[in-house]
């Protein structure tokens, strides 16, 4: 009797009972000899919604001839989107994270609906990336998850010039320091071709946790999204996903481990990766069964040096990296410094370090010898104290200083803070905190880009401090610290600030806290209003009901198990 995963279509195409399904099936051109093969579904964000997503269409169609060519049916459909840089700075960014939730649950509707054998899954932009890792998770089938890839650096200002640059352009242009002129040039030629933003942002940081834990083929992430060698890889997908169902090959589970899981969080610290990295992976280790924390995200940044001289921090784009050998690359430094584990699996079956074994030395340039770190610990650091008993988290990358004192603003949303920020209204030396947008209070934990662009922009990047259990973009720099929890929606002590009380920030000893004893926090505690919330419905409503903290993931159900559903004889 063949293993269960590689029959489940049987489940719709074999037995007297099952004549009405084969009936559809037929009626979508398949014959007899196609009802007796493996079926795999083929699943990608294309659409015309943002250039992340643009070019994800012709991959998906060689996809679906590498699954041919190995003998089995493929099956295409698709998901939704949704842009982060359109969403940003209003309302819509609450849709962001929560469209993670949905794309997962939508694949795993139609993988499971359907008894697809396999999947083959396509994603470009931010939130899209972590959310088809975790559907290939959830439903535990043959699987290859590849990143559409990255936009070319376009031209400003007679330079090379990104999105980010645009962004925090607006900031100049807010302090004087800029015509509004050049900031409309930037806009048009920023952007150049399809694909994701170009930085260490997080569909890079992601395409990067996706080739770690070995869901991705080695050497695919950081290539541009116009490169056509990625034709190839897509069709070599489609061929690999045929091999896992003849072979018995490894399942998304046997990939990601918690071995896979801290080598995951070692290339994003290597890397100063984006802190959401730190939002998504517990949330994929949460598909496959694992409890996977902030604390151990935590830990793994604190041993990983920081050998990757990428934007936000730094000054390469993914690009470089791809030309300096890409993540096999990173992750091969990090071998050899003995800071990932290389008795992983692969997508291919080989051990991590089997197939990192002619990967050349860094090049000393865009990536670094461990023995040659910029910075003894990674990227990204996470802090705790009495202001986020569950975590805060923090891009150290590219910091001239990592310790701030200064006394509270507090804002009860992103639009108040951002008004302040537009008007220059603000003093040096302040802490900004906003609050009430975590996963719950949000609903939905917006990223504050907008905000934080504008301050580097105004050159206040590092003259004051940003504080919110809010999220920031990937692309966010400066001293900017995010996710604290417990959120304010939760009763967390960020609830409890007001105007003036004294911050201090430690991202040395890896400290966030504030000017109060334990009393005067229960005092403030017992008397404590929480902020009034508009009435939600839709999407948002249900998000605000199921979601979990930040520091597991902002997860919305209780762990993956087995289907029950599915049996041996498909019936």
């Amino acid at each position: 009797m063949p293993s269960l995963h590689k029959h489940r279509s049987r489940i719709v195409t074999q037995g007297l009972t099952h004549t009405p399904n084969r009936a559809f099936l037929r009626g979508t051109g398949l014959d007899d000899a196609a009802l007796e093969k493996s079926m795999v579904g083929i699943v990608s964000t294309q659409g015309d919604n943002t250039p992340c997503s643009m070019g994800l269409a012709p991959l998906a169609d060689r996809a679906r001839l590498g699954v041919a060519a190995g003998g089995g049916v493929p099956v295409s459909f698709s998901t939704i989107s949704i842009s982060d840089g359109t969403s940003m700075n209003h309302g819509g960014m609450r849709m962001s994270l929560v469209s993670r939730e949905t794309i997962a649950d939508s694949v795993e509707l139609v993988v499971r609906g359907h008894g697809y054998d396999g999947l083959v899954a396509f994603a470009g932009c931010d939130k899209t990336l972590p959310a088809m890792m975790m559907a290939l998770l959830r439903v535990n089938v043959p699987g290859v998850f590849l990143y559409g890839g990255a936009t070319l650096p376009g031209r400003g200002l007679g330079g090379q010039a990104t999105i980010l640059d645009t962004i925090e352009a607006v900031g100049r242009v807010q302090n004087g320091e800029m015509p509004l002129t050049d900031l409309q040039a930037m806009e048009r030629t920023c952007l150049p071709s399809v694909g994701s933003c170009p930085g260490q942002f997080t569909a890079n940081t992601m395409a990067m946790v996706g080739e770690a834990l070995g869901l991705s083929p080695l050497g695919s992430a950081m290539m541009p999204a116009v490169y056509t060698e990625r034709l190839a890889i897509a069709y070599r997908a489609g061929e690999q996903v045929m091999r896992c169902l003849n072979d018995g090959g490894p399942l998304p589970r046997d990939l990601v481990t918690r071995a896979s899981l801290d080598n995951a969080c070692a290339a994003v610290a290597a890397t100063g990766g984006s802190t959401n990295a730190a939002l998504h992976v517990p949330a994929i280790a949460h598909e496959a069964g694992i409890r996977y924390t902030l604390d151990d995200v935590a830990a793994v940044f604190r041993r990983t040096p920081l050998i990757g001289d990428l934007q936000p921090g730094g000054r390469y784009l993914a690009r470089d990296l791809h030309e300096a050998g890409g993540v096999p690359a990173v992750l091969k430094a990090l071998l050899v410094g003995g800071y990932v584990d290389g008795s992983v699996l692969t997508l291919d079956g080989r051990t991590l370090a089997e197939a990192l074994a002619d990967v050349p030395e860094p090049d000393g340039k865009v990536l670094r010898p461990c023995s040659q770190a910029m910075h003894p610990t990674g990227g990204v650091t996470v802090l705790k104290g009495n202001l986020c008993p569950d975590g805060a988290l923090l891009k150290i990358a590219g910091l001239k200083s990592l310790k701030f004192s200064g006394p509270a603003r507090v804002f009860e949303n992103e639009e108040s803070c951002m008004h302040v920020v537009s008007q220059r209204t603000y003093q040096p030396g302040e802490a900004l905190v906003i609050r009430n947008e975590g996963p719950k209070g949000g609903p939905g934990m917006r990223e504050m880009l907008s905000v934080t662009a504008a301050l580097y922009g105004q050159g206040m990047g590092e003259k004051v401090a940003l504080l919110t259990d809010g999220r920031f973009s990937g692309a966010t720099r400066g001293l900017c610290i995010g996710y604290i929890g417990p959120e304010a929606a939760a009763g967390g002590p960020i609830a409890l600030l007001r105007d003036g009380d004294m911050i201090h920030i430690d991202a040395e000893a890896g400290t966030l806290s504030v000017d109060l004893s334990e009393a005067e926090l229960q005092a403030r505690r017992a008397s404590h209003v929480p902020a009034a919330q508009p009435r939600l419905a839709g999407a948002l409503e249900k998000y605000a009901a199921l979601v979990r903290p930040a520091h597991e993931g902002a997860v919305t159900h209780s762990g993956n198990l087995q289907w029950p559903y599915e049996t041996p004889e498909g019936s």
